[in-house]
């Protein structure tokens, strides 16, 4: 054990917030989540700075909104100077260890630029989004070549899964009762069971693989902090047996839309509905295949999750382990007529949080359900607290929970923000939005979200009122509505023009920051007598020298 606690950040990918039992699925049991829970602090306000998996990601890794770090889509890359928290980590003497998922793609020219050869241990950092790559996992598409950083493929064939695609014909594709096999991509195969024993799944494969590191880091000494990122229950949506069977038509809730959501006169909100992946999901026989495989993916991960915290009580590493529960944004599922993620009702931007601190400070909140408003970038904060790193508001922009956790006051915040760039989709060609324009920002104070559409009106909930969000009040005239809305823009305005990229700006530097005048720069002086007055020393003091 170390003096500083470890940490272990759980990330599930595309998982919704309500999709817990502790979060209140009536049909889905998760035990041993909702038992983490009860040791902790369970956050029902947390969001992410990005529907999206690859800049929501950036911030969390980062600590940094969207607008700060810059990268807006998946495969925009990091740039190679944007500190990480593993970057801050390091500076303590701790490590931060990747197991499973990032979505980071390498500043490839910004290293070749400085000269940084990418397999060096700097190249390597970067590349890996600050993280030591334990293991990494970022998923395939059907066509993709094998992996060339992950061992998953090489772990399928050597237990007698071979193929030129290991991934996508076992882990991501079923058989038909003619043994044929039918890749998961295609939704109507969602019910098959993945053509791969459970244990050698990628969800069982990854929880292995996290406790391989915890073995060996025990022998290593450092303080850790171990990102285990799950790439399920995102898509395709595809689960072993027997969870594959587990859950049916019954267990499926209705939609939450309406038919006034359709007749919308706002031009994106009405591109949104005619997008493949949204029209697709708005059928219900699509939705009857699709939401028992992830409800079964969700129930695996939940095994999966129990498997790993019986091995850490058994191994001592409980008590000193800081446990965090999340994931990188929702999943639609139908509801609003939509599917997938990318715009920001509840079920795409809101997503479990959960916090287990197993310090003394903590024994007070275990159980305790809090309504702050967070944000992702606040988990770099909080993990540089425990770990012992100086504050660095100049960088990280998120805000340590620390308080929460330990039942102090201290923390608050008025509004969260989220961000999407949408200028890859078929939005925005079906708009003729150019790059520049395609771009949405959100912002909700906990009761109105105000969303902010680049060339169109905003678009507008009140979830006091209409806590389904099915009702869109960014044009009424309402003189609250009207109100509202000018000091929801106000405040994103504010939010957009305070300092975000002076990362250089460490108390070093700004102790440095002088009076011109008192460090020798003379600018404005009519005479003798006004500078004596202005800086408390006659002129004749400085010498030839020291004369600019």
């Amino acid at each position: 054990m170390t003096d500083k606690p470890n940490i272990l950040w759980i990330m599930a990918d595309q998982l919704r917030f309500d999709y817990l039992s502790c979060y209140g699925h009536p049909h889905l049991d998760t035990p041993n989540i909702d038992a983490l829970a009860a040791r902790g602090v369970r956050f029902t306000n947390a969001y992410v700075q990005s529907p999206v998996c690859g800049p929501s990601r950036m911030s969390a890794y980062t600590g940094r909104y969207v607008r700060s770090h810059g990268a807006t889509w998946n495969g925009m890359p990091l740039r190679v100077g944007e500190p990480t928290l593993g970057d801050h980590l390091r500076q303590v003497g701790a490590r931060a260890v990747l197991v499973g998922k990032t979505h980071m793609t390498a500043d490839l020219e910004g290293m070749a630029w400085l000269g940084i050869d990418p397999q060096s241990e700097i190249g390597v950092a970067r590349s890996q989004c600050g993280f030591e790559p334990f293991e990494r996992d970022d998923g395939l598409h059907p066509d993709s070549p094998r992996q060339n950083w992950s061992a998953y493929d090489d772990y399928l064939v050597a237990h007698g899964f071979a193929s030129d695609n290991p991934w996508e014909d076992f882990a991501n594709s079923g058989l038909d009762s003619d043994g044929e096999l039918l890749s998961a991509w295609l939704l109507k195969n969602s019910r098959l069971a993945a053509n791969v024993p459970e244990e050698h799944s990628e969800t069982a494969y990854m929880t292995n693989r996290a406790m391989d590191f915890m073995r060996e880091a025990r022998t290593d000494g450092r303080p850790w902090m171990c990102h285990l990122s799950y790439i399920k229950p995102h898509w395709p949506y595809i689960v072993p047996a027997p969870y594959h069977e587990m859950y049916d038509e019954r267990h499926i809730l209705p939609p939450v839309r309406s038919d006034m959501e359709r007749e919308t006169d706002h031009p994106l909100v009405r591109a949104y509905h005619n997008a493949r992946v949204c029209k697709s999901f708005s059928r219900d026989h699509l939705r009857e295949h699709v939401i028992p495989a992830y409800m079964g993916l969700i129930k695996q991960l939940d095994d999966n999750l129990g498997r790993l915290f019986a091995w850490m009580d058994a191994e001592g590493f409980s008590e000193n382990t800081i446990i965090a529960f999340t994931s990188d944004h929702g999943d639609y599922l139908g509801d609003h007529w939509m599917g997938d993620k990318d715009f920001y009702h509840e079920a795409a931007v809101k997503v479990p949080l959960i916090i287990a601190d197993p310090r003394p400070e903590a024994d007070g909140t275990r159980g305790l359900v809090s309504d702050a408003l967070v944000e992702m970038i606040d988990l770099p904060a909080t993990f540089m607290e425990a770990l012992g790193c100086a504050p660095k508001p100049h960088v990280i922009e998120g805000r340590d929970l620390t308080s929460i956790l330990h039942g102090k006051d201290g923390f608050s915040r008025r509004y969260v923000i989220s961000e999407h760039d949408y200028h890859w989709s078929e939005m925005a060609v079906a708009l003729g939005q150019p790059q520049e324009d395609a771009h949405t920002t959100m912002i909700f104070d906990g009761r109105w979200k105000y969303i902010r559409c680049e060339g169109f009106r905003p678009v507008l909930w009140d979830l006091q009122n209409d806590p389904d969000e099915l009702v869109d009040l960014g044009a009424s005239e309402d003189p609250l509505c009207v109100k509202t809305r000018a000091r929801m823009e106000s405040a994103l305005l504010k939010w957009a023009t305070r300092h975000h990229t002076r990362i250089t700006a460490t108390p070093e530097v700004l102790a440095r920051q002088k009076i011109a005048a008192e460090s020798g720069i003379l600018i404005g002086f009519w005479d003798e007598a006004e500078y004596q007055d202005a800086v408390g020393k006659p002129f004749s003091s400085l010498t030839p020298q020291g004369r600019p």
